[in-house]
């Protein structure tokens, strides 16, 4: 895969060979994630065959990374399947056979980031005491209905109060905060506990969103995020069997490693368009062929150059970016030439992007209870804060839990902890020792255990300062809809630029799905949706083509 050699195969199919005077249309994909691949596979399958994937990293996959350890797959990026009725990758999954060993465990568990549905989830204080079972229960339910009135905003059209600042976190610590201290059979030591309970709640519901705060998703739009009905599962012998399964059809040599894109110079030949058509003219009389009409530029070369960081530039008929909203939003300006028109940059401002870090820590023998999935940290000193943000030295505080990897069969002795936020981009830079040593320290605290050993191993992931990545995925920020992931998703030139190539920039991966955004299966379906919508233009063309009455 490392060589980047462009296919000059000019088999002529239905497709394109008419079209382009007997040359295959030529098409770049950017990103050799879930996005990148399904887009890739469907033209091959429709017959393109002059497809090329640049992807920055060395190897396939983007926020899919599956690591070996030990006889465990351990999942730093994407963990599972949301959903089974009409989801693509479940069915991938169920039908490959990578389904048979998720234990019973492993399925229809109500916290997407929890491993396990058996055993009890500890709720631990700073002070080392736990949170009594009956008062979780009690305050879960509370937040639970709190939680679903977050979703009626969207859903039911609902309007947005002033006082909430169109915020989930603001909405909802105010509406629980209300709640609890309204509630004449609690004790204020009972009503201090739920308090803190509610901002470790929040913490989990960031990392879930991957957001910095759930103060900055949007209330207005949160319910517009779409459930696929079903359960949520693990693939034990992990994700990148799913992404293996895309790739395994497309032939190697389509597929360059190591290859960062510089810069997409697009409309290239709508630049030049105005002085070959003068140069034309002299050489032609004024009956022109109307097939060629908004479509000269296609005929005349290619309309878009990418330029490689190796310097290397690479010419195309259409680019299909799957790069992440993280990286968009870092590189869009030096990305384009020329310059992304304004309401898709607005977009690309708006919307929001994170980072939500894994921190897996394994242990000769547990120190946790048989019946323990979870030990959640719930600090009592912050229930009456209103943002949670931390100085550097104090990123640990964000981290919200420890989840139990279920079975121990598979995985040994493995906790999984949530962190997200700046607090996230503050752990990746520290080493394995300091984070190995604060987790201790952390966990000591909480149960009350001050026998509880360093991990022999630890292994973590660190999507906010990988540099081809920048974030684990998409959230509505305030401010922003899923107008604004339709915006990004929309190909350049917009229709309304008659005399450009058509579809010359097209834009895939998650944060383009309205309804499924932050999801794996988002980003398989964006993906498939570029690719037809390119097949789908073609058949069109070559439709009017062949049913135009001799002249």
């Amino acid at each position: 895969m490392q060589s980047c050699e462009i296919s000059s195969d000019s088999t002529d199919d239905p497709l394109s060979s008419d079209l382009r005077t007997h040359r295959q249309a030529r098409i770049v994909v950017i990103g050799a994630g879930l996005a990148g691949l399904a887009a890739t596979k469907i033209l091959l399958k429709n017959g393109f065959t002059d497809v090329t994937v640049l992807e920055a990293s060395d190897h396939i996959g983007g926020r899919v990374q599956s690591v070996q350890q030990g006889k465990a797959t351990l999942e730093l990026g994407a963990t599972w399947i949301h959903g089974a009725n009409g989801n693509p990758v479940y069915h991938l999954a169920e039908d490959n056979g990578l389904l048979e060993h998720t234990t019973d465990g492993e399925r229809s568990v109500g916290r997407i980031s929890l491993y396990t549905k058996n055993g009890v989830a500890h709720y631990q204080t700073n002070n080392g005491k736990r949170i009594p079972k009956d008062l979780v229960e009690e305050f879960s339910d509370l937040y639970n209905e709190v939680y679903e009135l977050t979703q009626e905003f969207f859903q039911n059209g609902k309007p947005v109060c002033a006082e909430s600042q169109n915020s989930v976190g603001v909405f909802t610590r105010d509406v629980v905060r209300k709640k609890i201290m309204l509630d004449p059979d609690d004790s204020e030591s009972t009503k201090k506990l739920k308090l803190s309970m509610l901002q470790q709640y929040l913490k989990v519901e960031s990392c879930e969103s991957s957001s910095p705060s759930m103060d900055e998703v949007s209330l207005s739009e949160f319910g517009e995020w779409t459930e696929i009905p079903g359960a949520h599962y693990v693939i034990p012998e992990g994700f990148m069997k799913i992404v293996q399964l895309l790739a395994q059809d497309i032939p190697s040599r389509t597929i360059c490693l190591s290859k960062p894109v510089r810069c997409i110079h697009w409309n290239y030949s709508a630049q030049h368009q105005e002085g070959i058509a003068k140069s034309s003219d002299t050489n032609q009389d004024n009956n022109h062929n109307e097939n060629n009409h908004g479509c000269q530029p296609l005929i005349l070369g290619h309309p878009i150059y990418v330029e490689c960081e190796d310097e290397e530039w690479i010419t195309a008929d259409h680019v299909i970016i799957t790069a992440s909203l993280g990286v968009l939003k870092q590189n869009h300006e030096a990305m384009f030439s020329p310059s992304l028109p304004e309401d898709k940059v607005l977009a690309i401002e708006k919307l929001g992007i994170s980072t939500t870090d894994k921190i897996f820590l394994e242990y000769e023998e547990p120190f946790w209870s048989p019946e323990c999935n979870s030990i959640q940290f719930v600090w009592e000193d912050e229930a009456q804060l209103e943002q949670l943000v931390y100085p550097e030295e104090l990123w640990y505080k964000k981290i919200c839990s420890f989840d139990v990897l279920y079975p121990p069969e598979r995985y040994g002795y493995m906790l999984s902890g949530w962190i997200c936020g700046q607090e996230a981009l503050h752990m990746e830079r520290c080493d394995d020792e300091t984070v190995a040593e604060t987790c201790t320290e952390l966990l000591r605290r909480f149960t009350g255990n001050p026998d509880i050993p360093k991990p022999w191993r630890v292994l973590r992931s660190s999507w906010g300062s990988n540099p081809f990545i920048r974030g684990s995925y998409s959230f509505t920020r305030v401010g922003s809809s899923g107008e604004d992931c339709e915006r990004l998703a929309m190909p350049l030139p917009y229709a309304n630029s008659t005399k450009a190539s058509p579809l010359q920039v097209l834009f895939a991966g998650e944060a383009t799905h309205r309804k499924y955004y932050s999801t794996t299966h988002g980003a398989l379906l964006s993906g498939q949706r570029e690719a037809t919508r390119l097949i789908e233009m073609y058949q069109d063309l070559h439709r009017a083509e062949t049913t135009k009455p001799n002249m």
